[in-house]
């Protein structure tokens, strides 16, 4: 809490969700200028140049690590893809979470999870996956698990076994490539007073990408985690992520020299 809230001689109490985005209210007055936590400045290595991040306006936004896209028995390994790749970020996010957690820095899933009746879902997006309406496509059950594809609280919609989802942590269900079209993932950003966030999770090259170029889009500032990030699609598209990363929507940087800055505080 900020001063004005643990003044016993102010009674004002919060209105809000973080210290810095909330208003002090009582019977007689709103007092809504928000007063900012004085900043908690870390800085770490990363492309195309060094950072220095504010720990108080930061998140880290971890997208579709979940078992449709990186068990086995889930959706892409049925229609024949290797998940391997997308384990990858497993022992770097295992490391980076707590750390984050301990700092204060909201930790966000974004996970693919539709409704039931897929009644927000085209046509056009439908056929991506079930290009012949004959296939397991969104909503149907995988034979090896039984669970429909990308459907909201089922098994291939939730977060893998190996990597916990804290009490603390912010849960938000897309239904597009973009973690912020049809959600509320920028209303809940912005009242948690974010400004800059970082990514991981998979695949770089289409959900990351896009949920990152929507933030960059919407004014925040974007950083892709290298070692917390994976792809099952081609080299090229993961070279094509990094580049695109660096050149038009901020900086890539390794979850390691993170930590460390963490730790240096």
């Amino acid at each position: 809490m900020t001063d004005r809230f643990s003044d016993p001689n102010s009674a004002l109490h919060p209105m809000g969700t973080r210290p810095g985005s909330q208003w002090g209210v009582n019977g007689e007055l709103a007092d809504l200028s928000r007063p900012a936590p004085a900043p908690r400045v870390v800085s770490f290595p990363a492309r195309p140049k060094a950072l220095r991040l504010d720990l108080n306006r930061l998140a880290v936004i971890v997208v579709d690590m979940q078992n449709d896209f990186c068990t086995p028995g889930g959706w892409l390994d049925h229609i024949g893809v290797d998940t391997t790749p997308a384990r990858r970020p497993l022992a770097p996010l295992q490391s980076l979470l707590p750390a984050l957690r301990a700092a204060d820095v909201p930790v966000v899933w974004v996970n693919w999870g539709n409704r039931r009746d897929l009644m927000n879902i085209s046509p056009a997006l439908r056929h991506v996956y079930n290009g012949s309406g004959e296939d397991v496509g969104l909503g149907d059950p995988v034979p090896a698990s039984g669970a429909p594809v990308l459907q909201k609280d089922s098994w291939g919609a939730a977060v893998i076994d190996e990597l916990t989802v804290a009490d603390t942590d912010v849960r938000v269900d897309k239904f597009r490539m973009s973690g912020f079209w049809d959600t509320p993932l920028d209303s809940i950003l912005r009242n948690l007073g974010v400004s800059t966030c970082l990514f991981a999770g998979v695949n770089a090259d289409q959900c990351v990408l896009h949920t990152l170029a929507d933030a960059n889009f919407l004014g925040y500032d974007t950083v892709l985690l290298e070692d917390c990030t994976a792809t099952t699609s081609p080299a090229f598209c993961w070279d094509a992520t990094l580049y695109n990363a660096r050149q038009i929507f901020g900086f890539t940087a390794l979850s390691t020299d993170l930590i460390a800055a963490l730790e240096a505080r």
